[in-house]
């Protein structure tokens, strides 16, 4: 062999190692970006499940808020219309889903009213819609025009 041939056979040689070498590096290159993906994604992943669960949890919070405040509205109103009515006896209508909740601040209610205006604690009697408010309006409205003296 001359040299000009071992020159070309070397040279090829680097050829080939070169290109063994770009392709393995492209290889590494194409697998470190898809391990870096898929942390990535299980990250974000985790972060979202984070998230969600803050929104939920704040959800619930929020809700219990909104009963607490829904509640002492009730309250509040039942002893408004006891004050306007002053009377010793009443009906209290209300819809079938707030029934619980009248039935659970009642009494209180009527301590409070009693305390408030030094008179003997009114008879509250409670009535029911069958479905919602008949009057369409807001929940105020809907216990102001089912709020009734008995004879």
């Amino acid at each position: 062999m001359n040299d000009g041939d071992v020159s070309k056979q070397i040279q090829q040689m680097v050829r080939f190692i070169r290109q063994e070498a770009e392709e393995k590096a492209n290889e590494i290159a194409v697998s470190a970006e898809e391990e870096f993906n898929i942390e990535k994604l299980q990250i974000v992943e985790a972060e979202r499940r984070k998230i969600k669960q803050e929104y939920e949890r704040k959800g619930k919070q929020r809700l219990g808020n909104d009963k607490r405040g829904y509640k002492n509205l009730v309250k509040a109103l039942v002893l408004q219309s006891l004050a306007r009515l002053r009377e010793p006896s009443v009906i209290l209508r209300c819809r079938e889903v707030d029934r619980k909740l009248v039935e659970s601040i009642i009494d209180e209610a009527k301590r409070e009213y009693a305390e408030k205006f030094n008179v003997a604690s009114p008879k509250i009697v409670i009535d029911h819609l069958g479905g919602s408010c008949a009057s369409f309006g807001r929940r105020e409205d809907c216990f102001r025009e089912h709020f009734r003296c008995t004879p």
